[in-house]
């Protein structure tokens, strides 16, 4: 091996090593580790096998994730009926909310990608970051068990919940509020575009009638919009309270 590999090789064990620290679990198979971490694009380029990339592990760990999540909702929502439970679970095992959650261990820091993709800003793309999540869920399934997937997911995507659903079902929610406060019309408007196609950055606020309500800027149109409608909801209830002090 070459001064150069070596050098790589040493560095991809310390990443290794410190985002085992970040989720509190130390892999006894590394391989699962580094497959869960390698996008098919980096597979690809190095003309690996595509089945040593992370999408069969992501097909697994979306399985642990969603009989994870039923049971921990079945049982913390007692009354709930079961399409309102449904509801719940969609919202956090969706892409944006498993991207919220990689971010918070920055996982996308760690993902092996090939040139191009990480060109275009692979590493903070949601679509690439919650897969990787899903793959990360599967290894640790894989390499611990049952228990040890479970763990990682009550710790690191069911944590804060509530927090969670308010803010990805934040249009909806805001919707419903506006509506059962007044009958002025509920609206977005889009303040700026910037940035490269693959890499934009959006600013979007709220709007009830005339009056802005909330803020918000995301890598897109929609995600701008979503934090925009949280920023809204949490105006609202700030005034609420007020009113009922």
């Amino acid at each position: 091996m070459c001064v150069s590999q070596k050098v790589r090789v040493n560095t991809m064990n310390r990443n290794l090593q410190e985002l085992e620290r970040t989720i509190c679990y130390q892999f006894k198979e590394h391989g699962l580790f580094v497959q869960a971490l390698t996008h098919s694009s980096y597979a690809n380029e190095h003309r690996w096998n595509h089945s040593r990339c992370n999408e069969r592990l992501e097909f697994l760990g979306d399985a642990v994730l969603e009989i994870v999540t039923s049971d921990f909702l079945y049982h913390k929502y007692e009354d709930l009926p079961e399409g309102d439970l449904t509801k719940i679970r969609a919202s956090i095992v969706c892409e944006p909310t498993l991207a919220y959650c990689a971010g918070d261990i920055s996982l996308g820091e760690y993902l092996l990608l090939g040139k191009g993709e990480e060109a275009t800003g692979g590493r903070s793309r949601n679509s690439v970051v919650s897969d990787a999540m899903e793959a990360l869920i599967g290894a640790i399934y894989l390499d611990g068990g049952f228990a040890n997937a479970k763990e990682f997911i009550l710790r690191f995507i069911m944590n804060d919940i509530e927090h969670k659903q308010l803010f990805f079902d934040s249009k909806t929610i805001l919707q419903e509020i506006v509506q059962s406060q007044t009958e002025k019309p509920l609206a977005y408007e889009l303040l700026r575009e910037e940035g490269p196609d693959h890499n934009k950055i959006f600013e979007s606020r709220a709007l009830i009638g005339e009056e802005e309500i909330g803020r918000g800027t995301g890598r897109t149109k929609k995600a701008a919009e979503a934090v925009a409608a949280y920023h809204g909801i949490l105006k609202l209830k700030k005034m609420e309270k007020e009113r009922q002090a």
